[in-house]
Protein backbone atom coordinates (compact mmCIF):
# COMPACT_ATOMS: atom_id res chain seq x y z
CA UNK A 1 0.00 0.00 0.00
CA UNK A 2 1.35 3.40 -1.01
CA UNK A 3 0.45 6.30 1.31
CA UNK A 4 1.71 8.87 -1.21
CA UNK A 5 -1.43 10.27 -2.86
CA UNK A 6 -0.71 13.30 -5.01
CA UNK A 7 -3.43 15.95 -5.11
CA UNK A 8 -5.38 14.21 -2.37
CA UNK A 9 -6.46 17.51 -0.83
CA UNK A 10 -7.96 18.62 -4.14
CA UNK A 11 -10.33 15.64 -4.44
CA UNK A 12 -13.88 15.56 -3.12
CA UNK A 13 -14.55 13.78 0.21
CA UNK A 14 -16.33 10.99 -1.68
CA UNK A 15 -13.38 10.48 -4.04
CA UNK A 16 -10.90 10.63 -1.15
CA UNK A 17 -12.79 7.90 0.69
CA UNK A 18 -12.90 5.75 -2.44
CA UNK A 19 -9.15 6.17 -2.94
CA UNK A 20 -8.35 5.37 0.69
CA UNK A 21 -10.71 2.38 0.73
CA UNK A 22 -9.08 0.97 -2.39
CA UNK A 23 -5.53 1.39 -1.08
CA UNK A 24 -6.27 0.12 2.43
CA UNK A 25 -8.64 -2.61 1.25
CA UNK A 26 -11.41 -1.38 3.54
CA UNK A 27 -14.63 -3.38 3.76
CA UNK A 28 -17.94 -1.90 2.65
CA UNK A 29 -18.92 -1.77 6.33
CA UNK A 30 -15.86 0.33 7.16
CA UNK A 31 -16.49 2.61 4.20
CA UNK A 32 -20.06 3.17 5.31
CA UNK A 33 -18.91 3.84 8.88
CA UNK A 34 -16.36 6.39 7.70
CA UNK A 35 -18.82 8.19 5.45
CA UNK A 36 -21.56 8.21 8.10
CA UNK A 37 -19.51 8.81 11.21
CA UNK A 38 -22.34 9.77 13.55
CA UNK A 39 -22.11 8.03 16.91
CA UNK A 40 -25.85 8.06 17.50
CA UNK A 41 -27.41 9.08 20.78
CA UNK A 42 -28.24 5.53 21.84
CA UNK A 43 -24.64 4.36 21.44
CA UNK A 44 -23.35 7.57 22.98
CA UNK A 45 -25.49 6.88 26.03
CA UNK A 46 -23.59 3.61 26.50
CA UNK A 47 -20.23 5.37 26.26
CA UNK A 48 -20.86 8.35 28.55
CA UNK A 49 -23.17 9.69 31.25
CA UNK A 50 -26.11 12.13 31.11
CA UNK A 51 -25.99 12.11 27.29
CA UNK A 52 -28.23 14.57 25.41
CA UNK A 53 -26.57 14.44 21.99
CA UNK A 54 -23.23 14.18 20.20
CA UNK A 55 -20.55 16.51 18.83
CA UNK A 56 -18.72 15.51 15.66
CA UNK A 57 -15.17 16.21 14.51
CA UNK A 58 -14.03 16.15 10.89
CA UNK A 59 -12.31 12.84 10.16
CA UNK A 60 -9.35 13.32 7.84
CA UNK A 61 -6.55 11.15 6.52
CA UNK A 62 -2.88 12.14 6.69
CA UNK A 63 -0.96 10.78 3.72
CA UNK A 64 2.71 10.08 2.92
CA UNK A 65 3.61 8.22 6.13
CA UNK A 66 6.10 5.38 5.99
CA UNK A 67 6.87 3.82 9.39
CA UNK A 68 9.38 0.98 9.79
CA UNK A 69 9.24 0.38 6.06
CA UNK A 70 5.45 0.20 5.78
CA UNK A 71 3.26 2.87 4.24
CA UNK A 72 0.44 4.00 6.53
CA UNK A 73 -2.68 6.08 5.98
CA UNK A 74 -3.36 7.89 9.26
CA UNK A 75 -6.88 8.83 10.43
CA UNK A 76 -7.02 12.15 12.31
CA UNK A 77 -10.07 13.67 13.98
CA UNK A 78 -9.51 17.38 14.60
CA UNK A 79 -11.11 20.75 13.90
CA UNK A 80 -7.89 22.75 13.34
CA UNK A 81 -7.43 23.25 9.62
CA UNK A 82 -3.64 23.14 9.34
CA UNK A 83 -2.87 20.07 11.45
CA UNK A 84 -3.57 17.34 8.89
CA UNK A 85 -1.83 19.29 6.14
CA UNK A 86 1.25 19.79 8.33
CA UNK A 87 1.42 16.11 9.31
CA UNK A 88 1.11 15.00 5.68
CA UNK A 89 3.77 17.46 4.54
CA UNK A 90 6.07 16.48 7.39
CA UNK A 91 5.75 12.82 6.39
CA UNK A 92 6.48 13.73 2.76
CA UNK A 93 9.74 15.44 3.76
CA UNK A 94 10.91 12.22 5.45
CA UNK A 95 10.18 9.89 2.51
CA UNK A 96 13.44 10.46 0.56
CA UNK A 97 15.41 8.95 3.46
CA UNK A 98 13.01 6.07 4.08
CA UNK A 99 10.43 7.64 6.37
CA UNK A 100 10.30 6.98 10.11
CA UNK A 101 11.90 4.37 12.30
CA UNK A 102 9.85 3.64 15.42
CA UNK A 103 10.20 1.42 18.46
CA UNK A 104 8.37 1.04 21.77
CA UNK A 105 9.69 0.02 25.18
CA UNK A 106 6.73 -2.31 25.76
CA UNK A 107 3.13 -2.04 27.04
CA UNK A 108 3.99 -1.61 30.73
CA UNK A 109 1.60 0.33 32.98
CA UNK A 110 1.84 1.12 36.68
CA UNK A 111 -0.85 1.24 39.31
CA UNK A 112 -0.31 2.76 42.74
CA UNK A 113 -1.55 1.76 46.17
CA UNK A 114 -1.09 4.48 48.78
CA UNK A 115 -0.89 3.62 52.49
CA UNK A 116 -0.92 6.38 55.10
CA UNK A 117 -0.47 6.40 58.89
CA UNK A 118 2.23 3.73 58.71
CA UNK A 119 4.27 3.73 61.92
CA UNK A 120 7.35 2.11 60.35
CA UNK A 121 7.24 2.96 56.63
CA UNK A 122 10.71 1.67 55.72
CA UNK A 123 10.19 -1.61 57.53
CA UNK A 124 6.75 -1.84 55.90
CA UNK A 125 8.42 -1.47 52.51
CA UNK A 126 10.59 -4.48 53.31
CA UNK A 127 7.58 -6.53 54.43
CA UNK A 128 5.76 -5.81 51.16
CA UNK A 129 8.77 -6.78 49.07
CA UNK A 130 9.17 -10.02 51.05
CA UNK A 131 5.65 -10.94 49.88
CA UNK A 132 6.26 -9.91 46.28
CA UNK A 133 5.64 -13.31 44.71
CA UNK A 134 2.36 -13.80 46.58
CA UNK A 135 1.19 -10.29 45.68
CA UNK A 136 2.06 -10.76 42.00
CA UNK A 137 0.13 -14.02 42.00
CA UNK A 138 -2.92 -12.41 43.58
CA UNK A 139 -2.80 -9.58 41.04
CA UNK A 140 -2.70 -12.02 38.14
CA UNK A 141 -5.68 -13.93 39.49
CA UNK A 142 -7.75 -10.81 38.74
CA UNK A 143 -7.24 -11.01 34.97
CA UNK A 144 -6.61 -14.56 33.71
CA UNK A 145 -7.41 -13.50 30.13
CA UNK A 146 -4.60 -10.94 30.17
CA UNK A 147 -2.22 -13.57 31.57
CA UNK A 148 -3.38 -16.01 28.88
CA UNK A 149 -2.35 -13.48 26.24
CA UNK A 150 1.14 -13.15 27.70
CA UNK A 151 0.54 -10.15 29.93
CA UNK A 152 -0.02 -9.68 33.64
CA UNK A 153 1.66 -8.28 36.73
CA UNK A 154 5.43 -8.51 36.34
CA UNK A 155 6.77 -6.92 39.50
CA UNK A 156 6.04 -5.05 42.72
CA UNK A 157 7.95 -1.89 43.63
CA UNK A 158 7.64 0.13 46.83
CA UNK A 159 8.51 3.75 47.59
CA UNK A 160 8.43 5.75 50.82
CA UNK A 161 7.54 9.32 49.92
CA UNK A 162 7.50 12.51 51.96
CA UNK A 163 4.24 14.44 51.65
CA UNK A 164 2.64 17.46 53.30
CA UNK A 165 0.69 14.91 55.35
CA UNK A 166 3.71 12.94 56.47
CA UNK A 167 5.50 9.88 55.08
CA UNK A 168 3.43 7.46 53.02
CA UNK A 169 4.15 4.05 51.53
CA UNK A 170 3.32 3.79 47.82
CA UNK A 171 3.30 0.36 46.21
CA UNK A 172 3.61 0.09 42.43
CA UNK A 173 2.22 -2.81 40.45
CA UNK A 174 4.20 -3.18 37.23
CA UNK A 175 1.81 -4.67 34.68
CA UNK A 176 2.23 -5.79 31.07
CA UNK A 177 -1.16 -4.88 29.57
CA UNK A 178 -0.42 -6.24 26.07
CA UNK A 179 -2.66 -4.57 23.45
CA UNK A 180 -4.98 -2.80 25.87
CA UNK A 181 -4.63 0.72 27.18
CA UNK A 182 -4.75 -1.13 30.48
CA UNK A 183 -6.51 1.22 32.87
CA UNK A 184 -9.23 -1.21 33.89
CA UNK A 185 -6.79 -4.11 34.33
CA UNK A 186 -4.32 -2.30 36.56
CA UNK A 187 -7.04 -0.62 38.60
CA UNK A 188 -8.72 -3.96 39.28
CA UNK A 189 -5.41 -5.43 40.43
CA UNK A 190 -4.75 -2.47 42.73
CA UNK A 191 -8.20 -2.80 44.28
CA UNK A 192 -7.61 -6.50 44.95
CA UNK A 193 -4.23 -5.93 46.61
CA UNK A 194 -5.33 -2.99 48.76
CA UNK A 195 -6.39 -5.13 51.78
CA UNK A 196 -3.10 -7.06 51.64
CA UNK A 197 -1.12 -3.81 51.64
CA UNK A 198 -3.12 -2.54 54.61
CA UNK A 199 -2.33 -5.76 56.49
CA UNK A 200 1.38 -5.63 55.65
CA UNK A 201 1.84 -1.94 56.48
CA UNK A 202 -0.56 -1.54 59.39
CA UNK A 203 -1.67 1.65 57.71
CA UNK A 204 -4.78 2.79 55.85
CA UNK A 205 -5.04 2.48 52.09
CA UNK A 206 -6.87 5.29 50.30
CA UNK A 207 -5.73 5.65 46.69
CA UNK A 208 -5.46 2.58 44.47
CA UNK A 209 -5.34 3.60 40.82
CA UNK A 210 -3.15 3.65 37.72
CA UNK A 211 -0.49 6.27 37.08
CA UNK A 212 -0.75 8.21 33.83
CA UNK A 213 2.98 8.90 33.92
CA UNK A 214 3.55 5.92 31.64
CA UNK A 215 7.33 6.15 31.64
CA UNK A 216 7.69 2.36 31.17
CA UNK A 217 5.64 2.62 27.96
CA UNK A 218 7.71 4.91 25.80
CA UNK A 219 7.30 5.30 22.05
CA UNK A 220 10.23 6.58 20.02
CA UNK A 221 10.40 7.67 16.42
CA UNK A 222 13.14 9.21 14.31
CA UNK A 223 13.78 10.38 10.77
CA UNK A 224 16.23 12.41 8.72
CA UNK A 225 15.30 15.35 6.51
CA UNK A 226 17.64 16.37 3.68
CA UNK A 227 18.11 20.18 3.53
CA UNK A 228 16.61 20.28 0.03
CA UNK A 229 13.27 19.14 1.50
CA UNK A 230 13.25 22.13 3.85
CA UNK A 231 13.53 24.82 1.16
CA UNK A 232 10.55 27.10 0.65
CA UNK A 233 9.52 29.50 -2.11
CA UNK A 234 7.99 31.85 0.45
CA UNK A 235 11.30 33.29 1.72
CA UNK A 236 14.87 33.60 0.48
CA UNK A 237 16.44 30.92 2.67
CA UNK A 238 18.47 27.85 1.74
CA UNK A 239 17.52 24.42 3.08
CA UNK A 240 20.61 24.52 5.28
CA UNK A 241 19.52 27.85 6.76
CA UNK A 242 16.02 26.54 7.49
CA UNK A 243 17.57 23.39 9.01
CA UNK A 244 19.76 25.43 11.36
CA UNK A 245 16.85 27.66 12.32
CA UNK A 246 14.82 24.59 13.31
CA UNK A 247 17.67 23.44 15.57
CA UNK A 248 17.82 26.96 17.04
CA UNK A 249 14.08 26.90 17.69
CA UNK A 250 14.43 23.54 19.45
CA UNK A 251 17.27 24.99 21.56
CA UNK A 252 14.95 27.74 22.79
CA UNK A 253 12.35 25.13 23.78
CA UNK A 254 15.07 23.14 25.53
CA UNK A 255 16.01 26.19 27.60
CA UNK A 256 12.65 27.90 28.14
CA UNK A 257 9.44 26.24 29.43
CA UNK A 258 7.33 29.05 27.96
CA UNK A 259 8.48 28.00 24.49
CA UNK A 260 8.55 24.29 25.37
CA UNK A 261 4.83 24.32 26.23
CA UNK A 262 3.94 25.55 22.74
CA UNK A 263 6.54 23.29 21.13
CA UNK A 264 4.98 20.23 22.79
CA UNK A 265 1.46 21.42 21.99
CA UNK A 266 2.42 21.14 18.33
CA UNK A 267 3.40 17.50 18.89
CA UNK A 268 0.13 16.75 20.67
CA UNK A 269 -1.88 18.32 17.82
CA UNK A 270 -1.01 15.24 15.79
CA UNK A 271 -1.02 12.64 18.56
CA UNK A 272 -4.39 13.72 19.98
CA UNK A 273 -6.03 13.77 16.55
CA UNK A 274 -5.10 10.11 15.97
CA UNK A 275 -6.18 9.19 19.50
CA UNK A 276 -9.55 10.89 18.98
CA UNK A 277 -10.09 9.18 15.62
CA UNK A 278 -9.50 5.77 17.20
CA UNK A 279 -11.34 6.48 20.47
CA UNK A 280 -8.16 6.20 22.51
CA UNK A 281 -7.84 8.27 25.68
CA UNK A 282 -6.13 11.46 24.52
CA UNK A 283 -6.45 12.96 28.01
CA UNK A 284 -4.33 10.17 29.51
CA UNK A 285 -1.78 10.57 26.73
CA UNK A 286 -1.61 14.34 27.30
CA UNK A 287 -1.16 13.91 31.06
CA UNK A 288 1.63 11.39 30.60
CA UNK A 289 3.40 13.39 27.90
CA UNK A 290 3.53 16.64 29.86
CA UNK A 291 4.48 14.90 33.12
CA UNK A 292 7.31 13.14 31.27
CA UNK A 293 8.43 16.44 29.72
CA UNK A 294 8.51 18.01 33.19
CA UNK A 295 10.95 15.56 34.76
CA UNK A 296 14.04 17.58 35.65
CA UNK A 297 12.40 20.80 34.42
CA UNK A 298 9.84 21.17 31.63
CA UNK A 299 11.35 20.69 28.18
CA UNK A 300 10.65 19.47 24.63
CA UNK A 301 9.66 15.90 23.81
CA UNK A 302 11.52 16.06 20.49
CA UNK A 303 15.17 16.59 19.64
CA UNK A 304 16.79 18.14 16.55
CA UNK A 305 20.41 18.14 15.44
CA UNK A 306 22.49 18.05 12.26
CA UNK A 307 24.02 14.70 11.32
CA UNK A 308 27.35 14.10 9.57
CA UNK A 309 25.68 14.17 6.14
CA UNK A 310 24.08 17.55 6.85
CA UNK A 311 20.55 16.18 7.30
CA UNK A 312 18.20 17.39 9.98
CA UNK A 313 18.11 14.47 12.44
CA UNK A 314 14.73 14.41 14.18
CA UNK A 315 13.62 12.25 17.09
CA UNK A 316 10.88 11.97 19.70
CA UNK A 317 10.43 10.02 22.93
CA UNK A 318 6.96 10.12 24.46
CA UNK A 319 4.84 7.99 26.81
CA UNK A 320 2.08 6.39 24.74
CA UNK A 321 -0.68 4.58 26.62
CA UNK A 322 -2.90 3.37 23.79
CA UNK A 323 -4.81 0.22 23.01
CA UNK A 324 -6.05 -1.72 20.00
CA UNK A 325 -8.42 -3.89 22.04
CA UNK A 326 -10.96 -3.09 24.74
CA UNK A 327 -11.95 0.44 25.62
CA UNK A 328 -14.55 2.40 23.69
CA UNK A 329 -13.16 1.83 20.18
CA UNK A 330 -15.40 -1.13 19.42
CA UNK A 331 -18.52 0.84 20.40
CA UNK A 332 -18.06 3.37 17.58
CA UNK A 333 -18.14 1.99 14.04
CA UNK A 334 -16.19 4.97 12.74
CA UNK A 335 -13.43 4.51 15.33
CA UNK A 336 -13.27 0.78 14.58
CA UNK A 337 -13.01 1.58 10.87
CA UNK A 338 -10.26 4.11 11.61
CA UNK A 339 -8.33 1.36 13.40
CA UNK A 340 -8.78 -0.89 10.37
CA UNK A 341 -7.49 1.91 8.14
CA UNK A 342 -4.37 2.20 10.29
CA UNK A 343 -3.93 -1.57 10.16
CA UNK A 344 -1.89 -1.51 13.39
CA UNK A 345 -1.58 -5.09 14.62
CA UNK A 346 -0.67 -4.25 18.21
CA UNK A 347 -0.75 -1.43 20.73
CA UNK A 348 3.02 -1.09 20.31
CA UNK A 349 2.66 -0.64 16.55
CA UNK A 350 -0.07 1.96 17.05
CA UNK A 351 2.11 3.79 19.59
CA UNK A 352 5.02 3.92 17.15
CA UNK A 353 2.83 5.33 14.39
CA UNK A 354 1.42 7.98 16.74
CA UNK A 355 4.92 8.99 17.83
CA UNK A 356 5.86 9.41 14.15
CA UNK A 357 2.78 11.57 13.57
CA UNK A 358 3.68 13.78 16.55
CA UNK A 359 7.25 14.16 15.26
CA UNK A 360 6.14 15.01 11.71
CA UNK A 361 3.63 17.51 13.04
CA UNK A 362 6.33 19.16 15.14
CA UNK A 363 9.06 19.69 12.57
CA UNK A 364 6.58 20.70 9.86
CA UNK A 365 5.30 23.39 12.22
CA UNK A 366 8.84 24.46 13.12
CA UNK A 367 9.78 24.71 9.45
CA UNK A 368 6.89 27.10 8.84
CA UNK A 369 7.60 29.00 12.04
CA UNK A 370 11.25 29.73 11.23
CA UNK A 371 10.73 30.52 7.54
CA UNK A 372 7.56 32.15 6.22
CA UNK A 373 5.92 32.26 9.65
CA UNK A 374 3.27 29.97 11.04
CA UNK A 375 0.39 32.20 10.02
CA UNK A 376 1.02 32.06 6.26
CA UNK A 377 -0.05 28.46 5.76
CA UNK A 378 -2.47 28.48 8.66
CA UNK A 379 -4.29 31.58 7.45
CA UNK A 380 -4.42 30.28 3.88
CA UNK A 381 -6.42 27.33 5.17
CA UNK A 382 -8.38 29.56 7.52
CA UNK A 383 -9.42 31.67 4.53
CA UNK A 384 -11.28 28.67 3.11
CA UNK A 385 -13.14 28.26 6.38
CA UNK A 386 -14.18 31.90 6.27
CA UNK A 387 -15.43 31.51 2.70
CA UNK A 388 -17.57 28.54 3.73
CA UNK A 389 -18.89 30.43 6.76
CA UNK A 390 -19.83 33.32 4.46
CA UNK A 391 -22.11 30.93 2.57
CA UNK A 392 -20.00 30.50 -0.56
CA UNK A 393 -20.93 27.55 -2.78
CA UNK A 394 -18.20 24.94 -3.16
CA UNK A 395 -17.07 26.18 -6.58
CA UNK A 396 -16.38 29.69 -5.22
CA UNK A 397 -14.62 28.77 -1.98
CA UNK A 398 -11.10 28.54 -3.43
CA UNK A 399 -11.46 31.74 -5.45
CA UNK A 400 -12.65 33.75 -2.45
CA UNK A 401 -9.91 32.27 -0.25
CA UNK A 402 -7.20 32.99 -2.85
CA UNK A 403 -8.32 36.60 -3.20
CA UNK A 404 -8.25 37.16 0.55
CA UNK A 405 -4.73 35.72 0.75
CA UNK A 406 -3.48 37.93 -2.10
CA UNK A 407 -5.06 40.98 -0.45
CA UNK A 408 -3.75 39.94 2.98
CA UNK A 409 -7.30 40.53 4.20
CA UNK A 410 -8.35 37.20 5.69
CA UNK A 411 -11.47 38.31 7.52
CA UNK A 412 -15.10 37.25 7.70
CA UNK A 413 -16.40 40.59 6.45
CA UNK A 414 -14.08 40.48 3.41
CA UNK A 415 -15.22 36.94 2.59
CA UNK A 416 -18.82 38.14 2.60
CA UNK A 417 -17.96 41.17 0.43
CA UNK A 418 -16.17 38.99 -2.13
CA UNK A 419 -19.07 36.56 -2.23
CA UNK A 420 -21.49 39.42 -2.90
CA UNK A 421 -19.22 40.73 -5.69
CA UNK A 422 -18.97 37.33 -7.38
CA UNK A 423 -22.70 36.73 -7.14
CA UNK A 424 -23.37 40.21 -8.51
CA UNK A 425 -21.04 39.54 -11.46
CA UNK A 426 -22.74 36.20 -12.14
CA UNK A 427 -26.34 35.99 -10.83
CA UNK A 428 -26.31 32.24 -11.54
CA UNK A 429 -23.82 31.66 -8.73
Amino acid sequence: MDSRIEGFYKASPRDRLAEVADRANLSSKDQEALSNIGLGVETADQVSENVIGTVEFPLSVATNFKVNGDDVLVPMAIEETSVVAAASYGALMARPTGGFTADVSGPIMLSQIQAKDVSDPHAAKVRILEQKDELVGLANEQDPVLVEHGGGCRDIEVRVIDTARGQMVVTHLVVDVRDAMGGNAVNTMAEALAPEIESLTGGEVELRILSNLADRRLARASCKIPPAELETDEVDLTGEEVRDRIVDAWAVADADPYRAATHNKGIMNGVDAVATATFNDWRAIEAGAHAYAAQGGYGPLTNYEVDEAGNLACSIEIPMQVGTVGGATALHNGAAAAMNLLNANSADELAGIMAAVGLAQNYAGLRALVSEGIQTGHMRLHAKNLAVQAGAPEKLVDEIADRMVVEDAIRQDRAEELLDELVEDDPNE
